[in-house]
């Protein structure tokens, strides 16, 4: 069973989802790849209570450390490894997908990885601002794809000094 409550962010309504232990999902209201499946609501699941705290506290403009909150994104073993990458990335910094595929590439110990395989990967990140997607760029520094629409993507971008 998956849990849900919203949260009343400053870039959009977000939907929290937990499997009741730990924080499965965090999606904007309406973005790409929001689950389609049943959810119940219980804003008083307790994973909740830090999660939101964790959020005031970026949108309030700190730059909160993800590694303190129980994630769980469900995904393949690769995609897992890219949003490990993600959280590596600094608040009100950017990087590109290149990067990340050299980075996981090393992890891998592969010498090449795709950058568009990367791109896939991290446009699925189940946990949108925790896991910041947001911070990734184009080779150029372009924004490119974000599942909540490149306005969101350059709203936190904002908020972070990243832009």
């Amino acid at each position: 069973m998956l849990f849900s409550a919203v949260y009343p962010s400053p870039a959009g309504r977000m939907v929290l989802g937990s499997d009741g232990e730990a924080l499965t999902g965090l999606w904007f209201q309406g973005q790409k790849y929001f689950p389609a499946g049943p959810m119940e609501e219980n804003a008083a699941l307790p994973v909740f209570g830090p999660v939101r705290d964790w959020l005031d506290g970026y949108f309030g403009g700190d730059a909160p450390d993800p590694r303190v909150l129980p994630l769980a994104p469900a995904g393949s073993e690769f995609r897992r490894l890219i949003w490990d990458l993600l959280l590596d990335i600094p608040y009100g910094e950017v990087t590109t997908y290149g990067a990340l595929a050299d980075k996981a590439a090393r992890r891998m110990g592969r010498y090449t990885m795709s950058a568009q395989a990367v791109g896939g990967a991290v446009g699925r990140n189940p946990i949108s601002v925790i896991i910041p997607c947001h911070r990734v760029v184009g080779a150029d520094g372009s924004l490119t794809g974000y599942a909540a629409g490149l306005g969101v993507k350059s709203w936190l971008l904002q908020h972070e000094g990243a832009i």
